[in-house]
């Protein structure tokens, strides 16, 4: 059942990544590019009757990682304590900033919350980036002091950065250059994803624009792709150890690289939501691709008196395992069911919708 609950837990986050995933790119888009009053409303438009349900993902794995491994819940709420209410400030900002710009037609009023819907999607992609660094870096668990457990072995907690910024460190904080190298990776892949999740749903004049810069940008992506690969030794010797004893994971590996390559073409396809199922393909890819890395693991201990994280010594009990089977298939029909809906009624272009006009 562990097993089981793992997959579910992955399924929901990386649809969480896709779905909220175009949001933020498109409010990164929003804080770069548009430059009009027309190319702004568009891509509120766009994301307008999506962004509030997206973030339902979010709360979905966390109840998921609550009620199936509540000792990791515990050590990461604990641990992440910092970035994770830096993550919530910025969600409310972003929700904040398209709610209240509409509320009162002046210029200034409207900048302050474009900035705050900008900066703060910016910002947030950044932040999912390292969240996932720090997950594959791993952390000191029991926060052991010269070869000894200060704490119980699956507590720690990080600092926002340590004096070196080094992965490697004994020492770690949540900022260092490979938490936020991958935060770059995030940025820049999320941003192409959400241009072409504004290509797909708008007729903007930016259109045009926004596949000469997934173009572009996506040859950023893969050498920032390539150089990952690279310093990925420096922080795991045998980084790719699943894979070559589990061939059928390089699927993951595929889907991504069938993303990324496919992003090339975008300049011609012939219909606007071919690139967001590329970018789909690559998130999906590479996000799976980690978590299948370092599998059973799902929290390093970067040091060796207390050991990994796995799904195994974290989970519930299997009868509590099993009985949530019933309840978790009841809330996904209800919640495919409404999301087929809500995006069966806004299917189309939706530069007439009018979002947050008061």
């Amino acid at each position: 059942m562990e097993f089981f609950w793992y997959v579910v837990l992955i399924g929901i986050l990386a649809t969480y990544l896709v779905l909220d995933g175009y949001d933020f790119g498109a409010g990164i888009i929003h804080l770069f590019f548009a430059k009009t009053e027309k190319d702004k409303k568009a891509i509120t438009n766009a994301i307008g009757p999506f962004w509030d349900a997206n973030e339902v993902w979010l709360i979905a794995a966390g109840g998921i990682l609550f009620y199936a491994f509540p000792t990791l819940y515990a050590a990461s709420f604990s641990g992440f304590y910092l970035p994770l209410m830096m993550i919530l400030w910025l969600l409310i900002f972003r929700a904040v900033g398209l709610e209240l710009r509409g509320q009162i037609h002046n210029k200034m009023w409207e900048a302050v919350w474009d900035k705050a819907f900008g900066i703060a999607s910016l910002l947030l992609a950044l932040f999912f980036g390292m969240a996932l660094g720090n997950v594959v870096r791993g952390v000191n668990l029991g926060m052991v002091e010269n070869g000894v457990s200060t704490q119980e072995s699956h507590f720690f907690f990080l600092p926002l950065w340590n004096p070196t910024l080094s992965p490697v460190a004994s020492e770690l904080g949540i900022i260092d250059w490979f938490t936020l190298f991958l935060g770059v990776v995030s940025v820049v892949a999320l941003m192409i994803h959400g241009a072409n999740w504004i290509i797909y749903k708008t007729n903007s004049s930016l259109n045009t624009q926004l596949k000469e810069m997934v173009f572009k940008m996506n040859f950023v992506l893969l050498a920032l792709v390539i150089v990952s690969l690279s310093v990925w030794h420096i922080i795991e010797k045998e980084p790719f150890h699943n894979f070559i004893d589990n061939p059928i994971l390089f699927i993951f590996p595929l889907i991504t690289f069938v993303g990324l390559f496919g992003l090339f073409k975008v300049r011609t396809f012939q219909k606007d939501g071919t690139g967001f199922l590329f970018s789909t393909l690559f998130l999906v890819g590479g996000f799976t691709s980690t978590t299948a890395s370092i599998f059973p693991v799902v929290l390093p201990s970067t040091n060796k008196v207390n050991p990994s994280l796995t799904i195994y010594n974290v989970a519930n009990g299997e009868y509590a395992l099993s009985v949530g089977v019933y309840w978790f298939a009841i809330a996904l029909a209800l919640v495919i069911g409404y999301f087929i809906i809500q995006y069966k009624v806004f299917n189309g272009k939706m530069d007439d919708v009018g979002y947050g006009e008061h």
